[in-house]
């Protein structure tokens, strides 16, 4: 079966206390985060990673605190999700990765079978990542243990919408081996 994995967001402002953005216990997730993209380098796995770019005066800052300036450190991806080959980086001005052509573009040449999401934040990126997915008739699995919310409440509502949608959520462990 052919796979892409979709890595949300998973920027410094989002994952860490010292970020413009924290989303309270992201860092729980960065190990597996780590670990999806070493098996996806070893399994020539495409990656499709998206990034938050925000201008100084984007309008989302009208709901959110300024996060993930073009150009700063808070906007830069957690290291150990680089990959040297096989990565699609996909910066975004909006929640909606599908809000840039380039996603779209990106998953029909790639043509996979199934998309393994994982990131931050489950209720905002992530929620409009898996529900663009679903729209397009996408097989999606969430990774249950590489992704984190802002509000677990509205989390949780949402993968039982997920998952009544036939969304898998497999661990890290069961994906990676």
């Amino acid at each position: 079966m052919s796979v892409v994995f979709l890595d949300v967001d998973t920027q410094l402002d989002f994952l860490f206390p010292c970020g413009a953005l924290y989303a309270p216990g992201a860092e729980a997730i960065c190990g597996n985060l780590s670990r999806l993209t070493q098996y996806a380098q070893r399994n020539n796995i495409p990656v499709i990673s998206t990034m938050d770019a925000h201008a100084e005066r984007d309008p989302e800052f009208g709901i959110y605190a300024h996060h993930c300036i073009r150009g700063t450190f808070g906007q830069r991806k957690l290291s150990t999700t680089l990959l040297p080959r096989n990565q699609h980086i996909v910066e975004k001005q909006k929640f909606d990765c599908f809000s840039t052509p380039q996603t779209a573009e990106l998953l029909r040449g790639l043509r996979p079978e199934r998309v393994v999401v994982y990131g931050v934040v489950t209720d905002v990126c992530v929620k409009f990542a898996v529900d663009g997915l679903l729209e397009r008739n996408y097989q999606v699995s969430v990774v249950s243990d590489a992704i984190h919310p802002f509000d677990h409440d509205l989390s949780e509502s949402l993968i039982h919408k997920w998952r009544l949608a036939h969304v898998k959520f497999p661990a890290t462990a069961s994906l990676c081996g």
